[in-house]
């Protein structure tokens, strides 16, 4: 089969595209319910967009080795994630949506690029992963999807959908399918997805703070800002901050005392902070807010339910927002901000109590689609963080690590407001890099600072910073 996505100088053929199940028969059909958690994300497609420098000799032979290691090996991967062999469906009875794990088979899709890796807009990455991923339908877990460009280079695009799982649940999935490829065995003990939605549970009665229904606004077109507004407000950019720029701004962002020193999250928060304090000063506006997406796996304090969720598969995070005047942020230091970033993330409650209200909320209103207010783009500018740095995405299945691996969203929702995404380099969890999508100020702003902190990334970075085939 052979097809042409895309326009300009772009053809994109698709030679083939076919459905793999898993191999295991002995797993039985099954309905798995998601979760509140997973209620909240039923409009968005999420996917992972792996870039690979053209592969060594040494990494396993050309592109004709990586089609035939997805053909040899996805059908023992989905026996591990064998609800994304399934359906995503609608139960009759409560009209949400749930999946349906029969082992209708999970996409493959391998194309070819009439172009070379370095013809793509990596200052606009959102919009160059999008030529190149095909679409999928809404009702597929997984779409795997390998393309082979002209310069001997590939992508791997693991395209899935938000209600199934987070950020941290798709770096998860990459991980092992990277360790499933090179051992050719099975995953060890601590590498194994847990599926099971049960941990958080909705409490009888729900039980939730009023706070939780001001921070959720109904997912309808009376509430969003009207499309022309949304679509023309924003730049995209990606940038990269070199470990010695993240560990410049620590230093600055530390009290000198030793007494807290300030983590990669909090330093390059508050320098964004400041930021964009400065740009929000030239308006009328006096007060500027910060959000950052949790993942809540990590701040359990529960030993037996953060054993659980190690590794699961699903949804759980969630949203805090920090909010100052203009004039604070830019007369606090470096350290103070931080230290507001720390204690945004940390308050009002143990995250176990935070999410639980969150399960209970879903549950008396997840008839309805919601959205967090506070990224709409009513009320005081905000920058949303969504780190997934601290994820380690292993993207090396035998040929070498990815120069980069992208994480991109499809939203529905009309949103007004800010945001960028921190992901580590494959092979260097030192080096960042930020997927912004962020006003036109803001950008120039980052742009200008002296000395600089975030850089463009161009092809020739990516080329010159690739990690070697092991």
């Amino acid at each position: 089969m052979a097809s042409v996505n895309g326009g300009g100088d772009l053809q994109l053929r698709v030679v083939s595209r076919r459905l793999v199940k898993a191999s295991d028969s002995s797993i039985k059909p099954h309905v798995l319910s998601l979760s509140n958690l997973d209620l909240l994300n039923q409009s968005i497609q999420a996917s992972t967009f792996c870039i690979y420098p053209k592969p060594s000799t040494g990494a396993g032979g050309g592109f004709d080795a990586v089609v035939a290691a997805f053909e040899s090996g996805l059908s023992s991967f989905l026996n591990h994630f064998f609800p994304f062999a399934g359906r995503i469906a609608t139960d009759p009875g409560s009209g949400l949506p749930e999946l349906r794990c029969g082992n209708q088979g999970a996409e493959l899709v391998v194309g070819e690029a009439g172009v070379a890796l370095a013809t793509l807009d990596y200052g606009a990455v959102g919009a160059a992963v999008r030529r190149f991923q095909l679409p999928y339908a809404e009702d597929v877990p997984l779409s795997v999807q390998v393309v082979s460009f002209a310069c001997g280079g590939f992508t791997v695009a693991w395209c899935t959908h938000h209600v199934l799982l987070d950020g941290k649940s798709l770096s998860f999935l990459v991980n092992a399918w990277s360790e499933l490829a090179r051992s050719g065995e099975t995953l060890a003990a601590g590498s194994r997805p847990n599926h099971d939605r049960s941990v958080f549970r909705p409490r009888e009665p729900p039980s939730y703070s009023a706070t939780l229904d001001e921070a959720f606004t109904p997912l309808d077109t009376k509430h969003q800002i009207n499309v022309l507004t949304a679509n023309q407000s924003f730049v995209e950019r990606l940038y990269y901050i070199d470990a010695s720029d993240i560990e410049r701004l620590r230093r600055a962002a530390s009290r000198n005392d030793g007494y807290q020193r300030a983590t990669r999250v909090q330093a390059v928060s508050a320098y964004l902070w400041k930021a964009l304090a400065g740009v929000v000063a030239g308006t009328a506006e006096a007060r500027c807010r910060m959000g950052w997406r949790v993942d809540g796996r990590r701040r359990i304090a529960d030993p037996e339910r953060r054993a659980a969720m190690r590794n699961y598969v699903g949804n759980f995070i969630t949203y805090a927002v920090g909010e100052a005047s203009v004039a604070e942020v830019l007369r606090m230091p470096l350290p103070d901000v931080a230290a507001m970033v720390r204690e945004a993330i940390a308050a009002p409650a143990p995250y176990e109590e935070r999410l639980q209200e969150l399960v209970d909320w879903v549950e008396e209103h997840k008839t309805r689609a919601y959205v967090e207010t506070a990224i709409l783009g009513v009320g005081s500018p905000i920058l949303s963080v969504t780190t997934l740095s601290s994820f380690r995405t292993d993207t090396d299945f035998g040929f070498g690590h990815a120069a980069m691996a992208v994480p991109t969203a499809t939203a529905a929702a009309r949103l007004c407001s800010g945001y960028v995404q921190v992901f580590s380099r494959p092979g260097d969890e030192g080096t960042w890099f930020v997927n912004a999508l962020v006003w036109p100020e803001l950008a120039a702003a980052l742009e200008a600072d002296e000395p600089r902190v975030l850089r463009p990334v161009t092809a020739e970075y990516l080329d010159s910073a690739a990690p070697p085939c092991d």
